[in-house]
């Protein structure tokens, strides 16, 4: 017979890093009941991957920190109970899927857990093969995890999870790297598994457009990592959106956008939309009422300086009109200018298999350029050429003047700044301020000096409370902006960022946005890698479509984003949001 116990029970609970002044998350309680679907939302920092840490014992058996309160999954006290016993209650999606990953196969991946619990090969054999195709991995099931783009090894982790028949799965941003098609994927396994009625989930998601129709509950925690809220999704966004904005959370695209809009006196709505398809019907219904002589006009993207957040959104014409004279681009300077850097015939190979085949691609000096596509059509690969990470074969590249492929470590991050996916690959120093500090203290920067740029790079990350903190105890929000802060600190002419706002409350996504305009504004050049096509239409000048290595099409981004084609054709789709606002012909503050 089932326990009447909960899935989870979490009373009071507070954690205290090692070296951390105050616990972060807070005096927590709460409750997860079969068959609930709970968003745990809030500010990077407020403590929520801390917090899934403690829910299969993590903390306080594997990771250093204080624990207070009490964590129960199934009944079973997560603070007595070894962290082997816990597993079968509590299954872990953690958000660097390269902390979980342990086998040589993709199928053994999956498999390990199962065959832990003593299962008969029959029933390992059975969720491994039903997980893996959830995920769309099975026919690349002999493959070594190595070989699966970011997006790959995610669903991997996603798939682990599955097969462990845990009660209750834990996910912490599940879809940060994944394509369309596999958050689709993703999203619809985890569906059938909560179909069922007798499992739950907790999740950790800045996508709120993905999630919305999957939630039943949120929970919100404030910067000191309380309970702020708890509720339905729809009640805790309509009622408190103010209060979720002034924190800095994700908001769902279309609720933002009408924020914006009324902030701007272009659009009233008497319920706030959650969906695209809502603020569609709120648009049609504010276009059938004349708008009166004394009705504010509708806010310009330019005049917004570079505030302008993932929530901003413009359409395709109104962006073309307004990067023609803000940014100072035409078709004619892009052809006359000199690249700064430039592919030519690039291939890469790993493993004996060919990743890009024969790549052209310039990126224009002074622009922002987007390298898009789904997993594993090499967009990461290709930055990494580019900037030498992965150093590409000789006379196939150049950075600024010289060749990646034959230029020293010093010589080359003097002219490009690399920013990982995953932080942690490039964090050295036992400090924060000692990480921001070691590429100034190799060029022999005085010190005078280099604690004056520290100092202020800290204040504009928002880190100055942790400069002697180590960076691996650092939320994954405050990894992924001290991994900015370490490219910045040299200011090098290009700077290379893989998923730049991954990790990011809306707050800090949006100051990093304005950063890179910023640098851009003083001649940086800046390539990234991301998934975000609303992030690409609003922030990018040029764009680069990647399709099984190679590249697909390239061009400026407002004239790309005026016909779906190419996007559709590379397994990528534009943004339902910025359909709708193209189609009202709206803009938005």
């Amino acid at each position: 017979m089932r326990s009447s116990a909960p899935l989870l029970r979490v009373r009071d609970l507070s954690i205290t890093h090692a070296d951390a002044v105050h616990p972060s998350p807070r005096d927590v309680t709460f409750d997860i009941e079969p068959g609930e679907v709970v968003l745990l939302l809030g500010p990077s920092g407020s403590g929520k991957s801390t917090l899934t840490l403690a829910l299969n014992g993590l903390i306080p058996h594997a990771v250093p920190a204080a624990m207070t309160g009490s964590v129960e999954a199934g009944g079973i006290s997560t603070a007595e109970a070894d962290t082997a016993s816990l597993s079968t209650q509590v299954a872990m999606v953690f958000q660097d899927p390269d902390a979980q990953i342990v086998t040589g196969t993709v199928y053994d991946e999956v498999a390990f857990g199962p065959e832990n619990l003593l299962l008969s090969l029959d029933e390992v054999h059975a969720r491994t093969a039903d997980a893996l195709r959830r995920v769309g991995l099975w026919e690349r099931r002999d493959e070594n995890p190595d070989r699966l783009s970011g997006g790959g090894r995610q669903r991997l982790a996603i798939a682990c999870a599955l097969a462990m028949g845990s009660p209750l799965i834990v996910l912490d941003e599940p879809t940060a790297n994944l394509d369309p098609q596999g958050i689709d994927d993703v999203y619809a396994a985890l569906t059938e598994v909560i179909a069922a009625g007798d499992r739950g989930i907790l999740l950790v998601e800045h996508n709120l457009d993905a999630a919305m129709g999957f939630l039943t509950r949120t929970i919100v925690l404030d910067r000191t990592g309380r309970v702020a809220f708890d509720g339905p999704p729809t009640r805790i966004i309509r009622e408190h959106a103010t209060e979720l904005v002034e924190m800095g959370v994700w908001l769902p695209a279309a609720t933002l956008a009408a924020l914006r809009m009324q902030d701007a006196g272009t659009l009233e709505v008497d319920e706030l939309p959650l969906t695209p398809e809502e603020l569609a019907a709120a648009l049609a219904a504010a276009s059938a009422v004349p708008r009166t002589s004394s009705a504010p006009a509708p806010a310009r993207l330019q005049d917004q300086g570079t505030d302008a957040g993932p929530g901003a959104v413009v359409s395709p014409d109104i962006r073309a009109s307004v990067l023609r004279t803000d940014d100072g681009w035409t078709d004619e300077a892009d052809r006359q200018s000199t690249p700064i850097v430039r592919a030519r015939g690039l291939t890469v190979r790993r493993h004996r298999m060919e990743i890009l085949h024969g790549i052209d691609v310039d990126i224009q000096p002074g622009s922002l350029t987007a390298i898009i596509g789904t997993n594993g059509a090499g967009k990461t690969t290709l930055l990494q050429a580019l900037a030498g990470v992965v150093p590409p074969p000789r006379r196939q590249v150049t950075v600024d003047g010289i060749d990646p492929g034959s230029a020293s470590p010093r010589e080359l991050s003097s002219r490009i700044g690399f920013v990982f996916q995953n932080p942690e690959h490039q964090f050295i120093a036992h400090t924060v301020f000692d990480e921001l500090a070691h590429g100034l203290r190799l060029r022999h920067t005085p010190d005078a000096e280099t604690r004056e740029r520290v100092d202020a790079m800290l204040i504009r990350f928002g880190l100055e409370a942790k400069a002697d903190v180590h960076p691996f105890l650092l939320s994954g929000g405050e990894k992924r902006r001290l991994s900015v802060g370490t490219a910045l600190i040299t200011r090098p002419r290009v700077l290379a960022l893989d998923e730049p706002t991954f990790g990011q409350d809306r707050a800090r996504a949006s100051e990093l946005l304005s950063l890179l305009h910023d640098l851009r504004d003083e001649g940086t050049t800046i390539i990234i890698v991301t998934h975000d096509l609303q992030l690409v239409a609003e922030h990018t000048s040029h764009t680069v479509i990647l399709k099984d290595g190679r590249v697909h099409a390239a061009d400026r981004t407002d004239v790309l984003f005026r016909d779906e084609t190419p996007f559709v054709d590379a397994g990528l789709r534009l943004p339902t949001l910025q359909r709708v606002l193209a189609a009202a012909g709206r803009a938005i503050a």
